[in-house]
């Protein structure tokens, strides 16, 4: 495998196209817009389907349709764009549909601006529609990993026949990384996906005549129904109750996580996930370097989240205390908190609106915190 030099969202897409992406449903918006550009050429010269959209509201809608049909399908937008999904996301996770959605995310709430943050996680693991749903959520720190975790994106779609969605904040849709994909793409078996609509014969020969299966390679079986509407609110709660089922199993099956420097020497642990636990772990170098030791958790799956996992390691006794670090107010924040159950205080510090923490702005608060546990990290020195 070569290493190319790639930016962050043509390696994502390209990535869709090596996991056997056949479909892809659009509307432009900054600042993911070149994974849209890159498949307009792409996608075609592998036989698959680009379409761009009316609406992000008309592509979610898109999406729901192609899903059903058993082909791999995708779509990327930014933040704003996924809010108008929504109402589509709830009803491919309803109807058990498979479907990969990449926000690269931009400052908020309101149409905000086009720089990086974090300020759509409640949205993605919280489930911004209606209903008892959840996405599988991934959260990649490098393009070599958004390209690793798009790809694993698509198996765990089939897998689970759920939505997945990958949350990037601007930084990794737009820098540049050398990356490497496979020669052929590998990967688990996955069960028969004998509830897609591919073609069914009618039980009535005289509704629709034969040339209209030959054209269409109906093999006669049954009709499928795939459905997200129950009326019945008996039904309506099973269903939901099945799901329910399925997230529990991901919860069991699905967590990922990151540990580094995490020791016996560490009085602080540092949790932060994305391109913002890349600068973390920047500034865990820096203070290593000067014979300071702190160790950083980073969630790669938000959901399920590693609430457990991070549990064991704050409740270490040479931890003192437990610091939050991400480009919103506080979101992860309740997600660690509720993980460590008070077994150590938890300290929050994050900007937000397209504002990026500097290592510096980081490595002052984790010196000022070490110092005095007692010290509360915020926006001001």
């Amino acid at each position: 495998m070569a290493k190319i030099l790639m930016k962050g969202n043509e390696a994502i897409a390209e990535a869709a196209l090596k996991a056997g992406a056949h479909g892809y449903f659009c509307y432009p918006i900054t600042p993911q817009t070149e994974v849209a550009e890159y498949l307009s050429r792409r996608m075609p010269e592998v036989g698959g389907v680009f379409l761009q959209g009316e609406s992000e509201v008309a592509v979610g809608n898109m999406l729901y349709g192609a899903a059903s049909t058993g082909k791999r399908v995708f779509t990327s937008s930014s933040s704003p764009g996924i809010s108008l999904m929504q109402e589509a996301i709830s009803y491919i996770a309803g109807a058990q549909l498979p479907a990969v959605f990449v926000n690269i995310m931009r400052g908020g709430p309101g149409l905000g601006g086009i720089l990086p943050a974090q300020s759509d996680y409640f949205q993605a693991v919280k489930a911004g529609g209606h209903g008892d749903y959840h996405l599988l959520v991934l959260a990649p720190s490098t393009v070599q990993e958004a390209v690793d975790l798009t790809m694993l994106a698509f198996h765990l779609a089939d897998k689970y026949r759920n939505p997945v969605m990958i949350i990037g904040d601007g930084m990794i849709g737009q820098m540049m990384e050398a990356v490497e994909f496979p020669d052929k793409y590998e990967e688990p078996e996955l069960p028969a996906k004998d509830w897609a609509l591919t073609g069914a014969k009618d039980r009535d020969p005289q509704v629709l005549d034969s040339k209209y299966w030959a054209l269409t390679g109906a093999e006669g079986r049954d009709p499928n129904i795939i459905n997200s509407l129950y009326l019945d609110p008996v039904k309506l709660d099973d269903n939901s109750w099945i799901l329910h089922e399925k997230y529990e199993t991901m919860k069991r099956d699905e967590v990922r996580f990151e540990k580094y420097k995490i020791s016996s020497d560490n009085r602080l642990l540092i949790v932060s996930y994305g391109t913002m636990a890349r600068i973390c772990e920047t500034v865990i170098d820096e203070l290593a370097s000067e014979g300071v030791s702190v160790g950083l958790f980073r969630p790669i799956s938000l959901f399920p989240y590693p609430a457990k996992q991070l549990r064991e390691e704050a409740q270490k006794k040479n931890i003192e205390n437990v610091l939050v670090i991400e480009m919103s107010i506080a979101q992860m924040f309740e997600d660690a908190e509720r993980a460590i159950l008070g077994a150590k205080p938890v300290k929050f510090y994050g900007r937000t609106g397209g504002v990026v923490p500097t290592p510096d702005d980081v490595k002052l608060r984790i010196q000022k915190l070490i110092e005095n546990p007692s010290y509360q990290p915020s926006r001001e020195a």
